[in-house]
C-alpha cells in the first residue's frame, strides 16, 4: 500500500500547476533586500536556502549577509504573482523585466 500511496503523491505533484512570481528575499538584520523571479514560487525558497546554507550562492552580497546575520534573519515573500496570460510565450523575458522594475522600486539587489 505504501508504494501505491507514494506513486499517487508523485503523480499529484507532477500534475500541480506552478505559479510564476516576482519575489523578495529580505534580511531583517541589515534591512537589505534582493529581488528575483521564478516560474514556480512554491519551490524557490528551498532552492535559495539550500545554496545559502551550503555557502555557494552566486550572489556574494546575499551570501555574505546570510553568513553574517544567520538564517533566522531572512524571509522570502512574493511581490507579484504572474498569470499565464501575462507570460505568454516570452515568460523569461516578462519575468526579468518585472523583476527589474521591482528592484528599482525597492532599491534592491538581484538574487
Amino acid at each position: 500500500m505504501e508504494r501505491e500511496a507514494r506513486r499517487a503523491a508523485v503523480a499529484a505533484y507532477k500534475k500541480r500547476e506552478s505559479v510564476a512570481a516576482i519575489y523578495v528575499v529580505r534580511s531583517a538584520g541589515s534591512g537589505e533586500a534582493w529581488v528575483g523571479h521564478t516560474p514556480d514560487i512554491d519551490t524557490i525558497r528551498n532552492r535559495i536556502w539550500f545554496t545559502l546554507r551550503a555557502g555557494g550562492h552566486m550572489n556574494k552580497a546575499l551570501q555574505a549577509a546570510w553568513t553574517r546575520d544567520g538564517e533566522d534573519a531572512f524571509s522570502l515573500e512574493p511581490l507579484e504573482l504572474v498569470d499565464d496570460d501575462t507570460l505568454g510565450f516570452t515568460a523569461d523575458k516578462v519575468l526579468r523585466a518585472k523583476a527589474a522594475e521591482w528592484r528599482d522600486k525597492l532599491s534592491a539587489g538581484a538574487v
